[in-house]
């Protein structure tokens, strides 16, 4: 950092629109992957799911909340486990604050993990989060989206994950699923991204993208309340 090059402003603005081509260059190529995104074929979801919340059981079509559109967080977190995972800790907590937003289009979002609700509950009320938290412990929908595995698969270190066969390295992964209902109640799974896949869902690394440091990730990562006051 302190030999890094300095220029004259004129040089300075030169260089930065050199780099700002190459930004819009890569900004076209994300809306054409993005509208390929919603081009994707949809898979039907016939089978039932069956969820615990905080206020009782709730189907795959409850989630929707009346909307057309839903956004599950695969947030890991086993059942043997006393807190969620720090990583995903780190994912949601930029989650509660957007809630009104995807709402006002449509869109219904909620994390879900294999823990049982009380332990979610408070995990939930530790972190001060506010968005919707469902376990599914009772049923095979993580499984079924490529989010948990069988403890033979982790013990052999070979399971689906990411659309391939590999070490999980856990019996829950971090993902991200998407489903659309229609006006006769027909829920389809339209796309799900796992693995470095979610990384454009952390809005601090984005921030931290445009720093000299970057993302300083060799700091370590923590739950949020046990930072020390000043790093």
């Amino acid at each position: 950092m302190e030999n890094h090059r300095v220029l004259p402003r004129d040089q300075w603005i030169e260089a930065r629109k050199e780099l700002l081509r190459k930004e819009k260059e890569f900004t076209k190529l994300r809306d054409e992957l993005t509208q390929q995104r919603r081009d994707l074929p949809w898979e039907a979801v016939s089978k039932s799911y069956t969820f615990d919340g905080s206020e009782g059981k709730m189907s795959l079509a409850d989630l929707f909340d009346g909307r057309s559109q839903l956004v599950v967080y695969h947030f890991m977190f086993d059942p043997s486990w006393d807190q969620g995972c720090k990583h995903c800790s780190f994912w949601a907590d930029h989650y509660s604050g957007m809630i009104p937003h995807l709402n006002h289009r449509d869109v219904s979002f909620v994390c879900i993990s294999r823990a049982p609700v009380q332990k979610l509950e408070a995990f939930k009320k530790r972190m001060g989060w506010s968005f919707p938290w469902f376990s599914s412990q009772h049923t095979d929908f993580n499984f079924d989206f490529q989010a948990s595995f069988m403890e033979e698969k982790t013990s052999n270190k070979e399971a689906f994950y990411n659309y391939t066969l590999q070490n999980p390295m856990s019996t829950d992964r971090e993902g991200v699923s998407v489903f659309y209902r229609d006006e006769k109640g027909n829920i389809f799974h339209t796309y799900s991204t796992y693995a470095r896949g979610i990384d454009m869902m952390n809005i601090t690394y984005q921030f931290l993208d445009l720093v000299p440091q970057g993302r300083q990730d060799d700091r370590g990562l923590r739950h949020r309340d046990q930072y020390v006051a000043k790093p």
